[in-house]
């Protein structure tokens, strides 16, 4: 397994530098295997929730590689997904699901947000209640480039949360990070509203994971790790968790001060 170049504490949040992305994830995937290894061994099952998109995907390559992780034990839930696309839709994180996780390893049952769903405040409050059905032992979860956890976005992020699961309007700067990576052609294109998990149910889990590779991301890494804790970047929660790690690689601690 790759080393990181350096760690340090964020207040209680562990922090590891790595030089490169693909190491990262390596290291990443390791920690996960670990945790859902050990769930497995405790429990004879793993809940796990697991974040979508192009940042993650050295992370998840890299667990394909590992071995012993009894895939038929885990349960897989993924953390939001635009409202008003088909699964089949090319950004749809159903699809991310489907064929990075589901085919990939073959879980024991992978639990879908619909992004369809004709009522999604039903729909919120039916996934809700299967996440909440057991303790999850691991989130691997990513930051936006605005500061989100999933689409909890800085205008509408509540760390106070009751809800486990809530419909959201997405924000302008998130609307823009879904063009710029190419998952929609213009922002006309891009769903205004979204399902996702709120703060709370990302900070609930037994173990975060959190993978944030790139340059592009490096504003919000800063923010999170050196700004104040607050809605503004709702990722800066992270720093009061005990239980979370951060990966990054030298593009996205490239803001930090020190």
């Amino acid at each position: 397994m790759v080393n990181p170049t350096r760690t340090f504490k964020a207040e209680k949040l562990d922090v590891a530098v790595f030089d490169s992305a693909e190491g990262m994830g390596e290291a990443a995937a390791a920690f996960t295997a670990e945790a859902l290894k050990e769930a497995i061994a405790k429990n004879g099952s793993a809940r796990m929730i697991s974040a979508t998109g192009n940042s993650q995907l050295p992370f998840v390559d890299a667990l394909k590689k590992i071995e012993g992780i009894d895939w038929s034990k885990v349960t897989v839930f993924h953390m939001d997904e635009y409202l008003g696309i088909s699964s089949d839709h090319p950004a749809s994180f159903r699809r991310w699901i489907r064929e990075r996780m589901e085919k990939a390893f073959s879980p024991k049952e992978v639990h879908y947000l619909n992004g369809e769903a004709e009522d999604p405040e039903a729909e919120a409050a039916r996934y809700e209640k299967l996440v909440r059905e057991a303790p999850i032992d691991i989130v691997c979860m990513g930051i936006g480039e605005n500061g989100h956890i999933a689409f909890n976005d800085p205008p509408v992020a509540d760390f106070e949360d009751k809800a486990f699961v809530k419909v959201v309007e997405l924000d302008e700067a998130c609307r823009n990070q879904q063009v710029g990576e190419g998952h929609f052609p213009t922002m006309a294109d891009v769903p205004t509203h979204a399902l996702t998990l709120t703060i709370p149910a990302l900070l609930e889990p037994k173990v975060l994971q959190v993978f944030v590779p790139d340059a592009r991301k490096a504003d919000a890494v800063k923010s999170t790790i050196e700004g104040p804790i607050e809605t503004s970047c709702p990722a800066s929660i992270l720093r009061t968790s005990d239980k979370a790690k951060l990966f990054i690689d030298a593009d996205a601690a490239s803001k930090l001060s020190s």
